[in-house]
């Protein structure tokens, strides 16, 4: 937020400041968040639980999932896919048909030329 001061009249300016100084007093009162969430944390592990599980930051659920008897399945990694397309002004640049068009052929395909041109027969 930012207060062009130099427009304010000077009843305005002096509820500023008076409200900065006390918003200044109630920020000095407080206790750095490194002490609280200690304290925090320590009640929670006197309770049983973490940070995590209370607040949900998401280390805590897959342990409930797998107390539970719900894993996550791995997903098998995609393999290898041939290239479909080359870019015939440098045959070194392919592109398989998956994801965002490459550069060159999208330069082609704005010229106005056909995506088939390019499949690599």
């Amino acid at each position: 937020m930012s207060i062009d001061v130099n427009s304010l009249s000077a009843k305005e300016l002096e509820s500023l400041i008076t409200k900065a100084k006390k918003r200044k007093t109630t920020l000095a009162k407080r206790k750095p968040a490194s002490v609280v969430k200690k304290k925090l944390a320590a009640q929670a592990k006197s309770e049983g639980y973490t940070l995590a599980e209370l607040f949900g930051t998401g280390t805590g659920a897959p342990r409930a999932q797998a107390a539970a008897g719900k894993t996550r399945k791995a997903r098998k990694p995609l393999g290898k896919v041939a290239p479909k397309y080359r870019n015939p002004s440098n045959p070194d640049e392919t592109w398989t048909g998956r994801g965002k068009q490459p550069r060159w052929l999208a330069a082609y395909t704005s010229a106005g030329r056909s995506v088939d041109e390019f499949k690599i027969k």
